[in-house]
């Protein structure tokens, strides 16, 4: 990362992807480690067909999603009792600390922009491999 100490305007291309620990590949975006950011990130997200995150949560942050096309179902609640389906120009919000999982359930690629309070994408991030048996397969 160049980040100089003085912040300043960026432009950020999404060309590499990284792994996150939900199981799924994001392109890089707005965050701490490219630009510098302090109290935010932004990231592009697509979920390949039939592809699923791993249960988790976001300790201290809250999440926001624009879905730019496809479909995601996402379940969410203490035991992922709670079901949603966020279609193409919706938006999602997810509180800190709301247990959550994401899935595309479709034959096509569904993408969206996501958005946390935390400029550490991966800090807040809190795997729960315990609710992974409430979403069935």
């Amino acid at each position: 990362m160049n980040v100089s100490s003085k912040p300043t305007c960026r432009v950020v291309r999404p060309g590499s992807a990284y792994a996150g620990k939900q199981g799924l590949s994001y392109f890089e975006g707005i965050a701490a480690e490219t630009v510098g950011s302090t109290g935010i990130c932004m990231h592009l997200l697509t979920i390949p067909p039939g592809a699923r995150a791993k249960a988790h949560l976001h300790a201290s942050h809250e999440t926001a999603i624009y879905a730019i096309s496809g479909e995601t179902h996402c379940w969410f609640g203490d035991r992922l009792e709670e079901h949603v389906i966020v279609r193409e120009g919706e938006m999602f919000y997810i509180p800190a600390g709301v247990p959550h999982l994401p899935a595309n359930l479709s034959d096509r690629p569904a993408t969206a922009v996501i958005a946390r309070t935390d400029p550490n994408e991966q800090e807040s991030v809190v795997l729960l491999p315990d609710l992974e048996r409430y979403v069935p397969r």
